[in-house]
């Protein structure tokens, strides 16, 4: 691994040196890497070069992924409009505050896609590039000028990520797709909420993330191809509604082998047991998570229910799952007499898994998010206090940073330009033109 993070970075170097990237046009306009303990920080993605041509969440979301462990992303945007994500959910000043979570880390550049000049300059960023990140439909690109084949032949070591509602292949491929289409197609939908009634959303855009996360990963191992094998880079295929149906677990196995289509069974979960939401007596909810059983066994010990804790036919979790019904009447009937605090901290002492449900509040007031810098205090553009969320995942030695606030519409847009060569006169003429 240590081969293939050296050549990520471009140098090998000890500790405490700093590192000596050869400049170019691409790299002049990014901020200095931060520092620790006296010395530049080496960023797992430390020279990898990332253009964005993505918009709202999915292609965004993985760019800032990369961002937050050290890829230089120049988020190409429309003129005049930006990328839609800055007017969506709540707005502080015109701007979502969401774009504060979403774009850190990135630079903004503005180009008309559409427009011919537009067009070849996203190639010139793309000829530097060792990432491009799209979310268009399928043909979009295509239609710009800006297609795989015609990328690879100008960079043939670029890795291209499409991330798109169907894939870029199959019958299904040209319709439009967001990440609530993928969720339903994926088999999510079908299981959220109670039998009988509508199917509920997530609450967050779920199928997008997960897009995300699964396109971030695709990165890596081409990067890693690339690397081992000294060979070119690859397009990246990801379907919205194939992330989703990734994580469905036995779903399609069960369905094969018993003809079982599974249900839809609000907070509990069908074949684990016992596992829900339990009420107690001041209204709120502790969900359980018995269904261990050595964890089981502790958790009728707690609620004085010896006879189920002793009963061989619960011993284990298919028994327990035929007697559920009765499991989760003793387990209710013991939290109703509690409140949720008394109910977990009962628990907890039991080593048994149980929590409350949290809102955006009792988030920002924990203690365990704060101590694990998951609650970090930045600034909006005009100064208001903003609180967002740390990085994931937590590494050791190269942990990811916030080194740039999100930017303003356009922001990079004259250096990165200059920096490619495209001098200010012209860069007037592309404005008045609506170019950039």
């Amino acid at each position: 691994m240590g081969a293939f993070i050296g050549s990520l970075l471009g140098n090998s170097f000890e500790k405490g040196q700093s590192p000596s990237f050869p400049i170019t046009a691409f790299a002049q306009i990014i901020p200095p890497l931060p520092y620790q303990n006296g010395r530049v920080m080496n960023l797992p993605l430390q020279g990898i070069k990332v253009v964005e041509l993505g918009q709202l969440i999915a292609g965004p979301f993985a760019a800032k992924i990369l961002a937050e462990f050290g890829a230089e992303v120049i988020k190409v945007e429309p003129p005049l409009t930006g990328d839609p994500l800055r007017k969506w959910r709540l707005l502080h000043n015109g701007t979502s505050v969401w774009w504060a979570v979403q774009s850190r880390n990135k630079q903004s550049v503005t180009l008309d896609l559409r427009q011919p000049k537009a067009q070849e300059m996203a190639r010139q960023l793309i000829r530097d590039a060792d990432v491009l990140v799209e979310n268009f439909r399928p043909g979009t690109l295509e239609g710009w000028g800006l297609s795989w084949e015609e990328l690879h032949a100008l960079n043939p070591k670029l890795i291209m990520l499409r991330v798109s509602g169907y894939g870029q292949t199959g019958p299904y491929r040209d319709r439009p797709g967001f990440g609530v289409i993928g969720e339903a197609m994926g088999g999510l939908r079908h299981l959220s909420g109670e039998a009988g009634r509508t199917p509920v959303r997530v609450g967050v855009s779920i199928g997008d993330s997960l897009a995300a996360l699964h396109g971030v990963i695709g990165i890596l191992l081409a990067l890693r191809h690339r690397e081992q094998n000294g060979g070119d880079g690859q397009q990246i295929d990801v379907a919205l509604y194939e992330s989703v149906f990734n994580v469905m677990e036995s779903l399609i196995p069960e369905y094969s082998v018993f003809n079982t289509v599974r249900e839809p069974a609000g907070s509990s979960m069908p074949g684990i047991a016992p596992t829900n939401a339990y009420r107690c007596n001041d209204g709120k909810y502790a969900l359980i998570a018995g269904n261990g059983d050595s964890i089981y066994r502790r958790l009728m010990e707690k609620i004085d229910r010896m006879d189920l804790a002793n009963d061989p036919e619960l011993e284990h979790n298919d028994g327990r799952v035929r007697h559920v019904a009765r499991i989760d009447a003793a387990i209710s009937t013991w939290t109703a007499e509690r409140s949720m605090d008394e109910v977990l901290a009962a628990l907890n002492e039991a080593r048994i898994p149980a929590g409350k449900i949290y809102d955006a509040a009792d988030i920002a007031n924990d203690p365990h998010y704060q101590a694990r810098d998951m609650l970090l205090q930045s600034a909006l553009d005009d100064g208001t206090p903003v609180t967002l969320p740390g990085i994931v995942p937590k590494l050791q030695d190269t942990p990811g940073q916030v080194r740039t606030p999100a930017p303003t519409l356009g922001q990079h847009t004259d250096a990165v330009l200059e920096a490619h060569g495209i001098d200010a006169a012209t860069r007037e003429e592309w404005r008045r033109l609506g170019v950039i």
